[in-house]
């Protein structure tokens, strides 16, 4: 994945395979992006991965907190973390509403 850009679908699976090894605790996206990049360069993804992130968010796959609260990834600024939904439970931004601004992608 180092030579050719990763795909949206390859973020994705990388999140969330991290999330279903982590539940019920969170990763950082940060460690999505460096499995994601293997040569070092995942800094240059981290808008990436919140993008996907806020998708996975948004079909409620995953949920995005600062800070112990639901946050909309590409609106939080600051660190967050990512971590399966409670069994159940969709993924909200705490008022009900979808933390993602964006549509699914499915």
């Amino acid at each position: 994945m180092t030579a050719a850009r990763p795909t949206d679908a390859q973020i994705a699976d990388a999140i969330l395979t991290l999330a279903a090894a982590r539940a019920p605790a969170s990763l950082c996206p940060s460690e999505a992006a460096r499995v994601i990049a293997k040569d070092g360069r995942w800094r240059a993804l981290m808008a990436r991965v919140r993008e996907v992130a806020a998708q996975l968010a948004g079909e409620g796959l995953l949920v995005a907190t600062q800070r112990g609260r639901a946050v909309d990834p590409l609106a939080a600024r600051g660190p967050i973390r990512l971590s399966q939904p409670p069994y159940g439970e969709a993924a909200s931004d705490g008022d009900g509403s979808s933390a993602s601004v964006r549509p699914s992608r499915r």
